[in-house]
């Protein structure tokens, strides 16, 4: 059977300035996301300048639900002023 889970690998750019406090946002929200229903795995990566998500979801919804999580939610609003570029996001499924 093919295997129809939604990968996400998302690419965070925060101002210099500002990458402890948006490291720390994602970090805030790790147990409570892997928690959710349709999460199978969430791992925050960086390498001092980038924050390197990677996600697994049951499905393209259970990460839609994700995003309307008050803390998902948060963490959007205090990307607004501290990102020094938009969030490179990649979703896909396994091919085979």
């Amino acid at each position: 059977m093919i295997n129809k889970n939604l990968f996400l690998f998302a690419k965070v750019l925060p101002k210099a300035e500002n990458f402890q406090k948006a490291k720390e946002a994602l970090l805030n929200i790790i147990e409570k996301t892997r928690k959710e229903e349709g999460c199978l795995q969430f791992h925050l990566h960086d390498d001092e300048q980038y924050l390197y998500l990677y996600e697994e979801w049951i499905n393209e919804q259970a990460l839609i639900l994700h995003y309307e999580q008050a803390y998902t939610k948060e963490v959007f609003t205090k990307y607004e002023s501290c990102l020094a570029k938009e969030v490179e996001v990649n979703k896909m499924y396994l091919s085979s």
